[in-house]
């Protein structure tokens, strides 16, 4: 194996064999294309017949550069893979041989045995913090830890979902080395790292491609995340699978998610990422393709997907556990319990039924599909941060039935995701951040203000003031999770309820999860749901939960008892905010 990796892009700056660097751009709106090195006079590109600008050229590693595309403009590498000094700044020739990887033989981790923590890398000192979290977070059982985007943003403090150089790794978190040694130390330590990404827009503040290549983009297909992408171009279409390639293999990640995947308008796409990825990565690896789909697209993970995460579960358990039904809650607030059972038995609720909230079908029948294929969670940065004032559910859920769903959450048959700071009851909010300047941060700061007008609780123009502003640093500070919180009473309980569930999920669910399907789920009463289904070796694993205050009907007790949420372990009855797992 390899002591370093590197990935042929078709577009960027690549080092060649022979010491030289080849650099690439598509610029069809351009006639001509000079390359800027920083100190010497600029190189005129090669027009290529596709509209893309070749050179290479004797250039060491650190050179910076742009691209002079008018004679009044010059540009980063929208391919760069390094923007020390930001998005408006220049790109710099990385050497991918500069860090000399140590775990050579790591092959991934089967899916089953997923059980990922979602993470936003700024928030947890960069690349280096988060590095230093990774022995807690093995401990507790976790096996794969899920980055928020790293891509190249404006300014230093953002989600990630405003990115506008995706090759880059934005230097607010660290250099690409260091997140390199991050995924190189998690693979020594048995643990997947997987990576956000966004391709269906780029953000406001840094994007050059109109000024160069206008055909990057469909402007029959924008969206509120702004102007459409269009990837039926096959430059566009190479420069993202490119771009998955690259994080795969050139710094080894384990996976991706891709973010709206819903908003990738040419379907055909994500046949031809899927068949790419097949093709390079090496045998015998283990890589996972992971989408988030508003549209609930079964055909996908039939296709070779590895699994997509369940907006469904999450909103119909949110409704039970706080009552919720403004926004898109009100599409699962007619009989929750019933819709409930049938995410626990099929995946998805909506599989083409009329979608309430938006006046259209939406999804497609995912009754076959194993549960594995679904990544189930509580918590998680949209859903959390997306609120006015960013909440955890812990603020919002009564106690008993938070731990009902919790222990669910991390029994059921679906890949379990947990939120940053979940694990021990965090209650500090988490809130939307970002670091944009003069008019459009003001847009941004009243945009958000003006999004929840149609909120009962922020229909008043003062109260819409107290909703933090995106811009402000100390916006940024709130949403740090107080890992103080770890030592308190609670914090620890809600540690140790973590660990034991997770103990339990890797010795009697995952060895038996490479085949399971469901059987049954079944309304038993008021807020209440009995699941079953079948594992490998024949057993099969029931779980009996109550999200209501009150009892509810007798249930059988399981041959093996794994976990009780309720204080006695004899069942009959179920109590309020409960839950009962078992193996028959």
């Amino acid at each position: 194996m390899p002591e370093a990796y590197l990935y042929q892009t078709r577009f960027g700056a690549t080092p060649q064999s022979d010491g030289t660097t080849r650099f690439a751009l598509w610029a069809p709106s351009c006639e001509a294309v000079s390359l800027e090195l920083e100190n010497q006079a600029p190189l005129p590109m090669q027009a290529e017949s596709d509209g893309t600008f070749t050179l290479t050229t004797s250039c060491p590693s650190g050179a910076r550069y742009r691209y002079r595309v008018r004679d009044d403009l010059a540009v980063p590498d929208p391919a760069s893979r390094s923007q020390p000094d930001g998005v408006h700044g220049p790109s710099v020739v990385t050497d991918p041989s500069s860090y000399i990887w140590k775990t050579r033989n790591w092959a991934g981790r089967p899916w089953v045995e997923a059980v990922i923590y979602e993470l936003h890398a700024g928030l947890l000192g960069g690349f280096d913090g988060v590095r230093d979290r990774l022995d807690e977070l093995k401990a507790l059982g976790i096996t794969a830890i899920e980055i928020m985007p790293v891509n190249s943003f404006g300014g230093t403090r953002n989600w990630g979902y405003d990115g506008v150089l995706p090759y880059a790794p934005t230097q607010a978190y660290g250099d690409p080395d260091s997140l390199k040694r991050l995924i190189d130390t998690a693979h020594a330590k048995g643990m997947m790292v997987l990576l956000d990404v966004v391709y269906n827009h780029f953000g406001p503040d840094g994007n050059f491609l109109h000024d160069y290549a206008e055909a990057f983009f469909d402007h029959d297909n924008n969206s509120t995340w702004g102007t459409g992408i269009a990837f039926a171009q096959p430059e566009v279409a190479d420069f993202f699978i490119d771009n998955v390639l690259y994080w795969l293999m050139e710094f080894r990640f384990d996976g991706v998610r891709i973010d709206a995947a819903s908003a990738i308008t040419d379907h055909a796409w994500f046949g031809k990422l899927r068949k790419r990825v097949a093709g390079t990565i090496e045998p015998g690896r283990y890589v996972h393709l992971i989408l988030e789909n508003e549209n609930n697209d079964a055909g996908l993970l039939r296709d070779g997907y590895t699994a997509q995460w369940n907006d469904d579960g999450h909103n119909v358990l949110h409704v039970m556990l706080t009552g919720e039904k403004e926004g898109y809650y009100e599409m699962f607030a007619d009989n929750p319990t019933r819709i409930l059972a049938r995410v626990l038995h099929e995946g998805f609720t909506y599989q083409g039924e009329m979608n309430p909230y938006s006046g259209k079908k939406r999804g497609m029948p995912s009754g076959d599909l194993p549960a594995t294929k679904f990544i189930l969670f509580l918590q998680n940065h949209d859903q959390t941060g997306n609120r006015a004032m960013g909440e955890r559910l812990i603020s919002l859920a009564a106690h008993e039935a938070l731990h009902a769903a919790y222990a669910l959450l991390l029994l059921s048959p679906m890949v379990p995701m947990l939120f940053m700071g979940e694990e021990w009851g965090c209650t500090t909010p988490f809130l939307f951040f970002c670091d944009f300047h003069d008019e459009l941060a003001d847009a941004v700061r009243e945009g958000r203000r003006k999004e929840f007008a149609k909120f009962a609780s922020f229909q008043d123009p003062e109260k819409r003031k107290t909703i933090p502003d995106p811009n402000a640093l100390s916006t940024f500070d709130q949403s740090r999770p107080d890992r103080d919180e770890r030592a308190t009473l609670d914090g620890r309980i809600w540690l140790d309820r973590t660990h034991s569930l997770l103990s339990l999920r890797k010795r009697f669910l995952v060895p038996r999860l490479s085949n399971v399907h469901s059987l049954d789920a079944s309304v038993i009463g008021d807020k209440s749901v009995l699941a079953r289904w079948k594992l490998d070796d024949g057993s099969i694993l029931s779980i009996a939960i109550n999200l209501s205050d009150h009892e509810t009907c007798k249930i059988s007790e399981p041959a093996t008892l794994l976990y009780s949420s309720a204080a006695r372990r004899a069942v009959e009855e179920l109590p309020p905010g409960s839950l009962v797992a078992g193996l028959e």
